[in-house]
Protein backbone atom coordinates (compact mmCIF):
# COMPACT_ATOMS: atom_id res chain seq x y z
CA UNK A 1 0.00 0.00 0.00
CA UNK A 2 1.27 3.11 -1.18
CA UNK A 3 1.73 6.26 1.54
CA UNK A 4 1.16 9.48 0.86
CA UNK A 5 2.38 11.83 4.12
CA UNK A 6 3.99 14.92 4.61
CA UNK A 7 7.97 15.01 4.52
CA UNK A 8 10.86 16.99 6.33
CA UNK A 9 8.53 18.71 8.99
CA UNK A 10 11.33 18.11 11.60
CA UNK A 11 12.53 20.83 13.47
CA UNK A 12 15.91 19.24 12.72
CA UNK A 13 15.76 19.69 9.19
CA UNK A 14 16.75 23.22 9.81
CA UNK A 15 20.10 21.63 9.38
CA UNK A 16 19.43 21.15 6.10
CA UNK A 17 19.95 24.95 5.71
CA UNK A 18 23.64 23.67 5.53
CA UNK A 19 23.34 22.32 2.00
CA UNK A 20 24.90 24.80 -0.18
CA UNK A 21 22.07 25.53 -3.45
CA UNK A 22 25.12 25.02 -5.72
CA UNK A 23 25.34 21.24 -4.56
CA UNK A 24 24.77 19.01 -7.70
CA UNK A 25 21.77 17.15 -5.76
CA UNK A 26 19.97 20.42 -5.07
CA UNK A 27 20.14 21.39 -8.78
CA UNK A 28 18.84 17.56 -9.77
CA UNK A 29 16.20 18.25 -7.34
CA UNK A 30 15.14 21.64 -8.43
CA UNK A 31 14.36 20.79 -12.17
CA UNK A 32 13.41 17.23 -11.74
CA UNK A 33 9.88 15.96 -11.57
CA UNK A 34 10.59 12.70 -9.76
CA UNK A 35 6.65 12.20 -9.71
CA UNK A 36 7.00 9.93 -12.48
CA UNK A 37 8.69 7.11 -9.96
CA UNK A 38 5.24 6.65 -8.13
CA UNK A 39 2.98 7.09 -11.59
CA UNK A 40 5.55 4.60 -12.85
CA UNK A 41 5.53 2.26 -10.54
CA UNK A 42 2.01 2.27 -9.56
CA UNK A 43 0.41 -0.39 -10.99
CA UNK A 44 3.39 -2.63 -8.79
CA UNK A 45 1.44 -1.42 -5.51
CA UNK A 46 -1.97 -1.79 -4.04
CA UNK A 47 -3.42 1.40 -3.49
CA UNK A 48 -5.87 0.46 -0.62
CA UNK A 49 -4.41 -2.60 0.92
CA UNK A 50 -1.52 -4.09 2.74
CA UNK A 51 0.86 -2.91 5.10
CA UNK A 52 2.29 0.47 3.99
CA UNK A 53 5.32 0.30 1.64
CA UNK A 54 8.90 1.94 1.73
CA UNK A 55 7.63 5.06 -0.99
CA UNK A 56 9.25 4.13 -4.30
CA UNK A 57 10.24 7.59 -5.02
CA UNK A 58 13.04 7.30 -2.17
CA UNK A 59 13.79 3.63 -3.27
CA UNK A 60 14.40 5.24 -6.24
CA UNK A 61 16.17 8.11 -5.38
CA UNK A 62 18.34 5.87 -3.49
CA UNK A 63 19.21 4.10 -6.68
CA UNK A 64 19.64 7.24 -8.53
CA UNK A 65 22.54 8.06 -5.39
CA UNK A 66 24.14 4.44 -6.52
CA UNK A 67 24.11 5.62 -10.12
CA UNK A 68 25.69 9.20 -9.02
CA UNK A 69 28.53 8.35 -6.41
CA UNK A 70 29.05 4.35 -8.01
CA UNK A 71 27.85 2.64 -4.53
CA UNK A 72 27.05 -0.61 -3.31
CA UNK A 73 23.28 -0.96 -2.11
CA UNK A 74 24.90 -1.50 1.80
CA UNK A 75 27.13 1.77 0.98
CA UNK A 76 24.66 3.93 -0.58
CA UNK A 77 22.59 3.06 2.99
CA UNK A 78 25.79 3.93 5.26
CA UNK A 79 26.61 7.19 3.23
CA UNK A 80 23.06 8.37 3.53
CA UNK A 81 23.23 8.23 7.20
CA UNK A 82 26.45 10.06 7.57
CA UNK A 83 24.93 12.71 4.70
CA UNK A 84 22.88 15.61 5.29
CA UNK A 85 22.81 16.43 1.10
CA UNK A 86 21.59 12.80 0.91
CA UNK A 87 18.89 12.91 3.26
CA UNK A 88 17.38 16.06 1.74
CA UNK A 89 17.71 14.99 -1.49
CA UNK A 90 15.49 11.55 -0.26
CA UNK A 91 12.87 13.48 1.39
CA UNK A 92 13.90 12.34 5.09
CA UNK A 93 13.92 14.13 8.13
CA UNK A 94 17.83 14.02 9.39
CA UNK A 95 16.47 11.96 12.19
CA UNK A 96 14.22 9.76 10.04
CA UNK A 97 15.38 5.96 10.04
CA UNK A 98 16.56 4.25 6.56
CA UNK A 99 15.34 1.42 5.12
CA UNK A 100 17.78 -1.68 5.15
CA UNK A 101 19.89 -2.46 2.31
CA UNK A 102 18.08 -5.74 1.27
CA UNK A 103 15.19 -4.06 0.39
CA UNK A 104 16.97 -2.45 -2.53
CA UNK A 105 17.31 -5.69 -4.26
CA UNK A 106 13.65 -6.70 -3.31
CA UNK A 107 12.93 -3.27 -4.62
CA UNK A 108 14.91 -4.11 -7.87
CA UNK A 109 13.53 -7.66 -8.15
CA UNK A 110 9.66 -7.34 -7.21
CA UNK A 111 8.51 -3.59 -7.93
CA UNK A 112 10.80 -2.96 -11.20
CA UNK A 113 9.05 -5.26 -13.18
CA UNK A 114 7.92 -3.46 -16.76
CA UNK A 115 10.11 -0.99 -16.08
CA UNK A 116 14.21 -1.04 -14.98
CA UNK A 117 16.89 1.62 -13.43
CA UNK A 118 17.83 2.14 -16.65
CA UNK A 119 14.30 3.89 -17.44
CA UNK A 120 14.58 5.79 -14.14
CA UNK A 121 18.08 6.88 -14.74
CA UNK A 122 17.07 7.92 -18.54
CA UNK A 123 14.41 10.22 -17.43
CA UNK A 124 16.32 12.26 -14.90
CA UNK A 125 18.73 12.78 -17.69
CA UNK A 126 16.03 13.49 -20.08
CA UNK A 127 14.77 16.08 -18.14
CA UNK A 128 18.00 17.74 -16.98
CA UNK A 129 18.88 17.88 -20.70
CA UNK A 130 15.39 19.62 -21.41
CA UNK A 131 16.10 22.27 -18.11
CA UNK A 132 19.68 22.78 -19.84
CA UNK A 133 21.83 21.44 -17.06
CA UNK A 134 23.48 19.10 -18.79
CA UNK A 135 25.52 19.77 -21.81
CA UNK A 136 26.58 18.13 -24.63
CA UNK A 137 29.98 19.81 -25.44
CA UNK A 138 33.37 19.04 -24.03
CA UNK A 139 34.05 15.60 -24.35
CA UNK A 140 36.91 13.73 -23.07
CA UNK A 141 37.85 9.77 -22.92
CA UNK A 142 39.11 7.81 -20.35
CA UNK A 143 40.15 4.59 -21.44
CA UNK A 144 39.90 2.71 -17.90
CA UNK A 145 37.84 -0.48 -18.36
CA UNK A 146 34.94 -0.80 -16.66
CA UNK A 147 31.55 -3.02 -16.03
CA UNK A 148 29.65 -2.41 -18.60
CA UNK A 149 25.64 -1.80 -17.65
CA UNK A 150 24.37 -4.52 -19.55
CA UNK A 151 21.20 -5.54 -17.32
CA UNK A 152 21.07 -8.68 -19.58
CA UNK A 153 17.76 -7.28 -20.98
CA UNK A 154 16.26 -9.91 -23.88
CA UNK A 155 15.63 -8.55 -27.30
CA UNK A 156 12.18 -8.87 -26.59
CA UNK A 157 11.99 -6.65 -23.54
CA UNK A 158 14.63 -3.82 -25.26
CA UNK A 159 11.93 -4.08 -28.77
CA UNK A 160 9.50 -3.47 -26.04
CA UNK A 161 11.60 -0.57 -24.33
CA UNK A 162 12.39 1.27 -27.96
CA UNK A 163 8.41 0.81 -29.20
CA UNK A 164 7.52 3.13 -25.77
CA UNK A 165 10.23 5.28 -26.14
CA UNK A 166 8.83 6.39 -29.96
CA UNK A 167 5.65 6.54 -28.87
CA UNK A 168 6.12 8.49 -25.86
CA UNK A 169 8.33 11.07 -27.69
CA UNK A 170 5.70 11.29 -30.62
CA UNK A 171 3.48 12.66 -27.30
CA UNK A 172 5.34 15.16 -26.35
CA UNK A 173 6.59 16.62 -29.37
CA UNK A 174 3.38 16.24 -31.29
CA UNK A 175 1.05 16.96 -28.50
CA UNK A 176 -0.88 13.76 -28.81
CA UNK A 177 -0.47 9.68 -30.20
CA UNK A 178 -2.32 9.42 -33.25
CA UNK A 179 -5.11 6.95 -33.01
CA UNK A 180 -2.94 4.60 -35.78
CA UNK A 181 -0.18 4.16 -33.27
CA UNK A 182 -2.40 3.58 -30.13
CA UNK A 183 -2.47 -0.24 -30.32
CA UNK A 184 -2.04 -3.56 -27.86
CA UNK A 185 1.06 -4.15 -26.73
CA UNK A 186 2.20 -7.99 -27.03
CA UNK A 187 2.80 -9.83 -23.92
CA UNK A 188 5.84 -11.65 -24.71
CA UNK A 189 6.00 -13.11 -21.30
CA UNK A 190 3.30 -15.04 -21.80
CA UNK A 191 4.63 -16.75 -25.12
CA UNK A 192 6.54 -19.76 -24.39
CA UNK A 193 8.53 -20.14 -27.53
CA UNK A 194 11.39 -17.25 -27.04
CA UNK A 195 12.17 -17.46 -30.84
CA UNK A 196 8.52 -16.91 -31.27
CA UNK A 197 8.37 -13.56 -28.62
CA UNK A 198 11.15 -12.30 -30.12
CA UNK A 199 9.54 -12.71 -33.72
CA UNK A 200 6.39 -11.38 -32.46
CA UNK A 201 8.04 -8.48 -30.71
CA UNK A 202 10.09 -7.59 -33.71
CA UNK A 203 7.14 -7.58 -36.29
CA UNK A 204 5.15 -4.86 -33.49
CA UNK A 205 7.73 -2.85 -33.32
CA UNK A 206 8.63 -2.76 -37.28
CA UNK A 207 5.17 -2.24 -37.58
CA UNK A 208 5.07 0.72 -35.47
CA UNK A 209 7.85 2.04 -37.28
CA UNK A 210 6.45 2.19 -40.69
CA UNK A 211 2.96 3.84 -38.98
CA UNK A 212 5.00 6.40 -37.21
CA UNK A 213 6.31 7.25 -40.55
CA UNK A 214 3.03 7.15 -42.37
CA UNK A 215 0.87 9.03 -40.14
CA UNK A 216 3.69 11.76 -38.11
CA UNK A 217 5.44 14.02 -39.83
CA UNK A 218 8.93 13.44 -38.60
CA UNK A 219 10.69 16.26 -39.97
CA UNK A 220 9.45 18.69 -37.70
CA UNK A 221 9.60 15.99 -34.63
CA UNK A 222 13.71 15.55 -33.96
CA UNK A 223 12.93 13.66 -31.00
CA UNK A 224 11.01 11.24 -32.66
CA UNK A 225 12.89 11.14 -35.60
CA UNK A 226 15.68 9.83 -33.07
CA UNK A 227 13.98 7.90 -31.73
CA UNK A 228 12.93 5.64 -34.79
CA UNK A 229 16.29 5.62 -36.02
CA UNK A 230 17.78 4.18 -33.07
CA UNK A 231 15.13 1.61 -33.36
CA UNK A 232 15.79 1.06 -36.56
CA UNK A 233 19.10 0.55 -36.62
CA UNK A 234 19.59 -1.64 -33.59
CA UNK A 235 16.47 -4.22 -35.51
CA UNK A 236 18.96 -4.20 -38.60
CA UNK A 237 22.01 -5.56 -36.40
CA UNK A 238 22.23 -9.04 -37.06
CA UNK A 239 23.70 -9.75 -34.06
CA UNK A 240 20.79 -8.15 -32.02
CA UNK A 241 18.03 -10.74 -32.31
CA UNK A 242 20.39 -13.52 -31.45
CA UNK A 243 21.09 -11.54 -28.46
CA UNK A 244 24.63 -10.78 -29.26
CA UNK A 245 24.14 -7.09 -30.09
CA UNK A 246 23.06 -4.16 -27.59
CA UNK A 247 21.86 -5.31 -23.90
CA UNK A 248 21.82 -1.98 -22.44
CA UNK A 249 19.50 1.24 -23.61
CA UNK A 250 21.44 3.67 -21.83
CA UNK A 251 25.37 2.03 -21.94
CA UNK A 252 24.90 1.70 -26.16
CA UNK A 253 28.99 0.55 -26.24
CA UNK A 254 27.80 -2.47 -23.81
CA UNK A 255 28.10 -5.47 -26.45
CA UNK A 256 28.80 -9.17 -25.57
CA UNK A 257 31.99 -10.44 -26.74
CA UNK A 258 35.93 -9.08 -26.95
CA UNK A 259 36.35 -5.39 -26.76
CA UNK A 260 39.61 -5.72 -27.77
CA UNK A 261 42.81 -7.87 -29.19
CA UNK A 262 44.77 -6.59 -26.41
CA UNK A 263 45.28 -8.03 -22.92
CA UNK A 264 44.02 -5.36 -21.20
CA UNK A 265 40.60 -4.90 -22.45
CA UNK A 266 40.30 -8.37 -24.10
CA UNK A 267 38.21 -10.33 -21.40
CA UNK A 268 35.77 -12.09 -23.06
CA UNK A 269 32.22 -11.26 -21.33
CA UNK A 270 30.43 -7.52 -21.45
CA UNK A 271 32.50 -4.18 -20.92
CA UNK A 272 32.78 -0.66 -22.14
CA UNK A 273 35.33 2.16 -22.03
CA UNK A 274 34.33 5.07 -19.36
CA UNK A 275 33.28 8.18 -20.56
CA UNK A 276 33.91 11.34 -18.40
CA UNK A 277 31.84 14.74 -19.74
CA UNK A 278 33.63 17.95 -19.04
CA UNK A 279 31.76 20.81 -19.54
CA UNK A 280 31.43 23.20 -16.33
CA UNK A 281 32.10 23.47 -12.74
CA UNK A 282 29.60 20.46 -10.93
CA UNK A 283 30.76 16.80 -11.72
CA UNK A 284 28.18 13.93 -11.29
CA UNK A 285 27.94 10.82 -12.88
CA UNK A 286 24.41 10.11 -13.74
CA UNK A 287 24.26 6.85 -15.47
CA UNK A 288 26.87 4.01 -16.12
CA UNK A 289 30.02 4.98 -16.93
CA UNK A 290 28.81 8.28 -18.13
CA UNK A 291 29.43 11.56 -16.18
CA UNK A 292 28.06 14.75 -16.79
CA UNK A 293 28.71 17.78 -15.26
CA UNK A 294 26.23 20.49 -14.93
CA UNK A 295 25.77 23.82 -17.11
Amino acid sequence: MLRHVPQQLSIYSVLYDKISNDHILKIIAANVDFSFINDLLKDSYCKHLGRPAKEPEMLAKLLILQYLYNLSDVKVIEEARLNLAYMWFLGLNPEDDLPEASLLTKFRRHRLKETSVDDIIQEVVRQCVKKGILKDTGLSFDATHTNANTIKKVPERIMKHLARRIIRAIEEENGEIPSELIGEVPNYKLIEDHNEAKQIMKTYLENLISKAENHVDLSILPSSQQAVNEARQILQDPKFIIQKGIRSLVDKDARVGYKSQTDSLGDKGTGSLSLLHLPASHGCKVGPNVNYRSA
